[in-house]
C-alpha cells in the first residue's frame, strides 16, 4: 500500500514538473516594444479583444494571449484602460507643404489625433515631380508616413496652361506620359478636381484617358466631384459622371469628400447612396471619404467666383472684373452662387492677408465696406487669396453618408479650418459616443484597414503579425478635438501613445520629436 502511495505522489510530482518545464519553455520573442493588457481593436474585427502585442524593429512581432508566448522588450506599455489600435490613416489632406517645412514636418496636427498616414496631392494638386518632393521629405525627415497622389490639376496645367479650352489628343498623350511617369515613381494614383480650375475645364473623356494609364499601374482614381451642388453638372451627375470614369478605365473610383452642399441639394443623400451601391453591384469599386463637420472649407473665388471667369489665371479676372460688361455678368453669377452656400452669413473667413477679414462672415464685412456681398467678395480679394468655411451641410446627409461601411473617415486638412486639427477625434466624440451613429470598432475600421484596402496601401492599417508597426493608443474618456472655428489650431487630446514604423512618436501623450514616418511609394508588381 505504501509502495503505490508513493508511486502516485511521485507520477503527480513528474506532471508538476512537466508542466513547470513547459512553462518555461514557451517560445520566447525578443522585443522593442510591448503592449498588454489593452482593449485591442485590430481594424478588422467588430469586436475588441485583449491580446497582448510585440513590436520588432518597424514590424509587429506578436498578436496574441500572454500566456502563450514569453516576450522579453525593452519597453513595456501597460495599456489597461486604454484603446489600442491601428494608427489612422488620413486619405485626403493639405499637409503638402508642412511636410516640406523643417519646422512643421512633424505633422503634430495629424499626429496627435491619431494620424500614422497621410496622403497629400489632393484635389488635383500634386507636389511635382514626385522623386523630387519625396527627396526633401526625407532629407529632414517626416512625422507620419506619406502616400502621395498626381494631381491632373498640377499636370494639366503644365501641358495645357490655364485657358478654359479642351486638350488636343497630342496634349492628352504628354499628360500621359507624365502621369505614367509620376506612378512609376511611387504615386498611388490621379486625383482630379474637377470643381476647381484648371481640372473643370478638362471633359471626362480626358479624364477618362488619363484614368487608364492609372489603372494599367494597379492606381486609383481620387476625385473632387465637378459639382457637390448646382454650380455646373450637379451633384448626381456629377456622382455618375465619376462611376462612368471608373467603369470604362477598369480602376477603383474614391470620392473626395462625400457630401450634400447647399440647399439646393440637402437630403439626396439617399438617391446618392442607392446608385453607388447599383454601381458596386455592378462590380464598380466606388468608396468615398468624409469629414465630421457641417462647415466645408475652401477659397472664397473657388466657392462663388464663376469658373470661365477664371480661365487664364487671376490677371484674366481681373481685367474682367474691371470690364463694364463683363463685371455685370460677373456679380450676377457670383450672387447666385453665394446663396447657392447658403448666403452671406453662412461664409465665414478664417485666413486672408487682411487680418482684419479673419472671423467674420461676408455679410459682416459688407457691412463695414457698405456694398453689396458680390462686390465684397472681390474688395476681399483685392488683398490676394482668402479662405473660407462654408456652413452648407446638415447632419441629416453627415449621418447618413457614415453609416455606410463604404465611406472612411478623411479630414481635407489645412490651416484655417478645425478639421486640420480635429476631425478623427470629433468623429469619435461625436458620431460614436455622443450619437451612436458607429461603433468604436467601425470607427477604427474605418479610418485604418479600410482606407489602407482603399488606397491599395499594402501591410498596413491592421494589427497583424508581419505588418508595420503603426500602432496609436488613446484614452476612450478624453480623446477628443479642441479645434474650433474661433481657434482652429489647437491640437486634439487623449492620444496616449504613438507608434510608427516601430518607433514611438508619442510617449504617455507628450511628443518625442522624433520624425519617425516615411515616404511610402507604390509598388508596380502585379496585384498590389
Amino acid at each position: 500500500m505504501g509502495v503505490k502511495i508513493k508511486y502516485k505522489v511521485f507520477c503527480v510530482g513528474a506532471v508538476l514538473t512537466l508542466l513547470f518545464v513547459a512553462a518555461c519553455t514557451h517560445p520566447a520573442i525578443k522585443a522593442d516594444i510591448l503592449i498588454k493588457n489593452g482593449t485591442v481593436y485590430n481594424g478588422m474585427d467588430t469586436v475588441p479583444s485583449i491580446v497582448d502585442i510585440a513590436v520588432k524593429e518597424d514590424k509587429i512581432a506578436y498578436v496574441g494571449s500572454a500566456g502563450k508566448v514569453q516576450i522579453n522588450a525593452s519597453k513595456i506599455i501597460n495599456a489597461a484602460g486604454l484603446t489600442v489600435s491601428p494608427g489612422f490613416i488620413d486619405p485626403h489632406t493639405h499637409a503638402t507643404n508642412d511636410l516640406v517645412n523643417e519646422n512643421l514636418s512633424d505633422n503634430k496636427p495629424f499626429l496627435f489625433q491619431g494620424v500614422t498616414t497621410v496622403v497629400v496631392g489632393n484635389d488635383g494638386s500634386s507636389p511635382y515631380p514626385f522623386v523630387k518632393y519625396a527627396a526633401k521629405c526625407e532629407e529632414h525627415g517626416v512625422g507620419t508616413n506619406v502616400a502621395v497622389f498626381v494631381g491632373h490639376g498640377t499636370v494639366r496645367k503644365m501641358v495645357v496652361g490655364s485657358s478654359d479650352r479642351k486638350a488636343t489628343q497630342q496634349e492628352i498623350t504628354k499628360m500621359q506620359k507624365v502621369i505614367r511617369a509620376e506612378m512609376d515613381a511611387g504615386a498611388f494614383g490621379m486625383s482630379t478636381g474637377l470643381f476647381y480650375a484648371p481640372g473643370s475645364y478638362s471633359d471626362t473623356d480626358e479624364i477618362i484617358a488619363l484614368a487608364e494609364v492609372v489603372a494599367e499601374t494597379k492606381g486609383v482614381y481620387d476625385t473632387h466631384l465637378r459639382d457637390e451642388s448646382t454650380y455646373s453638372i450637379g451633384l448626381i451627375p456629377a456622382i455618375k459622371e465619376t462611376i462612368g470614369i471608373g467603369e470604362k478605365a477598369g480602376l477603383p473610383v474614391h470620392i473626395s469628400h462625400i457630401k450634400c452642399l447647399g440647399v439646393d441639394v440637402w437630403k439626396q443623400s439617399d438617391s446618392i447612396i442607392t446608385i453607388i451601391e447599383a454601381a458596386q453591384k455592378k462590380g464598380i469599386q466606388v468608396t468615398a471619404n468624409q469629414y465630421p463637420y457641417n462647415a466645408s472649407a475652401t477659397g472664397l473665388q473657388a466657392a462663388v467666383v464663376p469658373r470661365w471667369a477664371e480661365s487664364g489665371g487671376r490677371d484674366s479676372l481681373v481685367v474682367r472684373i474691371n470690364t463694364t460688361g463683363q463685371r455685370t455678368k460677373i456679380l450676377e453669377e457670383t450672387k447666385i452662387n453665394i446663396a447657392r452656400r447658403g448666403g452671406p452669413k453662412t461664409l465665414l473667413i478664417v485666413q486672408s492677408p487682411n487680418k482684419l477679414y479673419e472671423g467674420k462672415n461676408l455679410e459682416e464685412i459688407s457691412e463695414i465696406h457698405n456694398m453689396p456681398p458680390e462686390e465684397t467678395v472681390f474688395k476681399i480679394l483685392e488683398d490676394g487669396y482668402a479662405k473660407i468655411a462654408s456652413f452648407n451641410m446638415t447632419r441629416y446627409d453627415i449621418a447618413n453618408f457614415m453609416d455606410e461601411p463604404w465611406v472612411v473617415t478623411g479630414s481635407d486638412g489645412g490651416s484655417g479650418h478645425p478639421r486640420k486639427y480635429g476631425s478623427f477625434p470629433r468623429k469619435y466624440n461625436t458620431y460614436v459616443k455622443q450619437d451612436s451613429v458607429l461603433t468604436t470598432a467601425a470607427f477604427i475600421n474605418r479610418s485604418s484597414a479600410v482606407t489602407a484596402d482603399i488606397l491599395r496601401i499594402p501591410n498596413r492599417g491592421k494589427l497583424l503579425e508581419g505588418y508595420f508597426a503603426d500602432i496609436i493608443i488613446f484614452d476612450p474618456a478624453t480623446f477628443m478635438d479642441k479645434a474650433t472655428y474661433e481657434d482652429a489650431f489647437k491640437l486634439a487630446e487623449g492620444l496616449k501613445y504613438s507608434i510608427i514604423n516601430g518607433k514611438i512618436a508619442i510617449d504617455e501623450g507628450k511628443y518625442t520629436g522624433q520624425k519617425n514616418g516615411a515616404v511610402l511609394r507604390k509598388k508596380q508588381e502585379k496585384g498590389v
